[in-house]
C-alpha cells in the first residue's frame, strides 16, 4: 500500500475521504484538549473543545480545503484544525506538560492509522485489492492520519512539533520561536504552496517509511 494507492475521483470517494479528515482532525484536537485537563488546565474545557462535534475543531482552509484539494491531486493529504487553547501556566511541569499536550494529538493519528492497518492487514481488506471499497476507507484512514501526525510535527509554530522542541530548546531558539509565534502560519502556507514538490516529497517519503515500518510489524518485508 503505497501513499498514493488507489486514487479515484469520485464524489463518493471525495465524501469518504471528507469524513476521514475531520473524523482525524477531531480526535488529533480532543487529545490535546483532554491531556491539557488531565495536566490540570480547563481552558480547552471552558472553551467548549472537549467534544466530538467537529464544528468546534475544523478551519474551513486546513481541515477541508487543503486535504481535499491535495487528495484531487493525488498528492499526500494532510491538515490541520483549530488550535485548542491551552495555557500552560496551569499545566503540571509546564514547558514539559505543554509538550506532552503538543504529541498528544499526532501520537493520536499515529494510533488510529496503526490500528487501521492492523485491522485492514489482517482482515484481509488490504491484501487485496479487489475488496475495492474496503482497501480504499482502511487506505485512506492510514494515509491521511500518518499525512495529519508528520506535518504536525513540523517544528514550526502553531504546529505541534514547535510546541515539543520548546521544552528542549535553549533560550536563543525559544526568542526565536515566540517571534515566529505570530507569523508561522503564513510560513506553513508559503511552504506548502511555494515549494508544492519538496513539500509533498517529503511527506510521502515519511508516509511510506512508516509504512515499511506497519509492514514489518506483521512480518512483512
Amino acid at each position: 500500500m503505497q501513499s498514493s494507492s488507489l486514487y479515484i475521483i469520485d464524489p463518493l470517494y471525495i465524501i469518504i475521504i471528507l469524513v476521514i479528515i475531520l473524523g482525524s482532525v477531531v480526535l488529533h484536537e480532543l487529545a490535546h484538549g483532554l491531556v491539557a485537563y488531565w495536566l490540570g488546565d480547563s481552558t480547552a474545557k471552558d472553551a467548549g473543545r472537549l467534544t466530538l462535534n467537529p464544528i468546534k475543531h475544523i478551519d474551513l482552509f486546513m481541515s477541508i480545503i487543503v486535504p481535499v484539494v491535495l487528495y484531487i491531486m493525488n498528492a499526500p493529504v494532510f491538515g490541520g484544525a483549530k488550535p485548542v487553547p491551552v495555557n500552560y501556566r496551569n499545566l503540571k511541569w509546564r514547558e514539559w506538560g505543554m509538550a506532552l499536550v503538543a504529541l498528544a494529538g499526532p501520537f493520536t493519528n499515529f494510533l488510529i492509522a496503526l490500528l487501521a492497518f492492523l485491522i485492514g492487514y489482517f482482515s484481509g481488506a488490504l491484501r487485496d485489492l479487489s475488496s475495492g471499497m474496503a482497501f480504499f476507507i482502511f487506505a485512506k484512514i492510514v494515509q491521511v492520519n500518518l499525512g495529519f501526525m508528520l506535518f504536525n510535527l513540523i517544528p514550526i509554530p502553531p504546529l505541534d512539533g514547535s510546541r515539543a522542541l520548546y521544552a528542549i530548546a535553549p533560550d536563543s531558539v525559544r526568542d526565536i520561536m515566540a517571534q515566529m509565534e505570530r507569523y508561522g502560519i503564513i510560513i506553513i502556507y508559503m511552504l506548502i504552496f511555494l515549494f508544492s514538490d519538496i513539500f509533498s516529497g517529503f511527506m510521502a517519503n515519511g508516509i511510506n517509511g512508516i509504512l515499511h515500518f506497519f509492514y514489518s510489524l506483521v512480518g512483512v518485508q
